[in-house]
């Protein structure tokens, strides 16, 4: 499985964070479209799965196929980059600055948002036949998920809120876990078991992701538009990017950065990486 211990990953990590916020505006926007749209693919067919076969667990096992597709593939999301970016900036690289940290999530999230908006409208127009009739059982079940998740945690309050946030947390400490399960192995195996152990607990704990959402609140609103988009900003996508932030940084990149960078190896090159990733 050619595993890497923390020590020799967390240098590669914030390499990765690094070329991250020194890549093109272009490239950074279009590795986001890709991710975005891949992993609502995802949930796509995790839904499908549950209407068809009953069975949430089958689901969640192979919901994780998407999230590997599109790290093997290169591509961001928004809850990687939390991760990633910031360390960078704590490592002191030179020209990396907290505008370069923000740019760089704002172009995910824009990329990411997309994708996601893009499968959610194809989803709507197959699941409808173009908008010509009710949507089927994948369909309908999908867009329930967007309305009672939004309602529900808007019917409790401060309470709702505060519950989003802290499933929001959970689901990024998971998923940055998985974000830096690719780079614990050298050998493609290696890399997605390390990334579909964590993946596959998020999903089945049902805890908040922001991209996902990004997929599955506006098919809510293409499907039964029974909330508006402003319920959903308010009440998902704000509280879960929040989340997702604070339980990312601070239990797997913060935490893997202070007990492991004293014994990380060290980069011989002088050029920085982001800078030579960005030529």
């Amino acid at each position: 499985m050619s595993y890497l211990a923390p020590s020799e990953f967390v240098t590669k990590m914030v390499d990765a964070g690094e070329s991250k916020i020194f890549m093109s505006a272009r490239d950074t926007v279009i590795r986001a479209y890709m991710a975005g749209a891949i992993l609502a693919l995802a949930a796509w067919l995790a839904v499908t799965i549950n209407v068809n076969t009953g069975q949430p667990l089958v689901g969640a096992l192979l919901f994780p196929v998407g999230f590997s597709m599109l790290y093997l593939l290169g591509f961001d999301l928004l809850t990687g980059v939390f991760v990633l970016a910031p360390l960078a900036l704590v490592d002191k690289r030179p020209g990396v600055t907290p505008g370069g940290v923000l740019r760089n999530w704002g172009l995910v999230f824009v990329g990411n948002f997309a994708g996601a908006l893009t499968v959610a409208f194809m989803m709507a127009f197959v699941t409808t036949f173009g908008f010509t009739q009710d949507p089927d059982k994948v369909g309908m079940t999908i867009g329930n998920v967007g309305e009672t998740r939004t309602l529900g945690y808007a019917a409790h309050g401060a309470a709702g809120m505060a519950t989003l946030f802290i499933r929001g947390m959970l689901c990024n400490w998971m998923v940055s876990t998985g974000v830096v399960g690719a780079m614990i192995s050298t050998s493609v195996p290696g890399k997605v078991i390390a990334m579909w152990m964590p993946i596959f607990l998020f999903f089945y704990m049902v805890f908040e992701h922001s991209v996902v959402n990004m997929f599955l609140f506006p098919s809510g609103l293409m499907l039964h538009a029974k909330f508006s988009i402003m319920d959903y900003f308010v009440w998902n996508e704000i509280p879960t990017v929040l989340g997702n932030l604070v339980g990312g940084l601070a239990f797997t990149g913060l935490t893997l950065y202070a007990t492991h960078v004293r014994t990380a190896p060290k980069r011989s090159e002088a050029e920085p990486v982001g800078r030579r990733a960005a030529a």
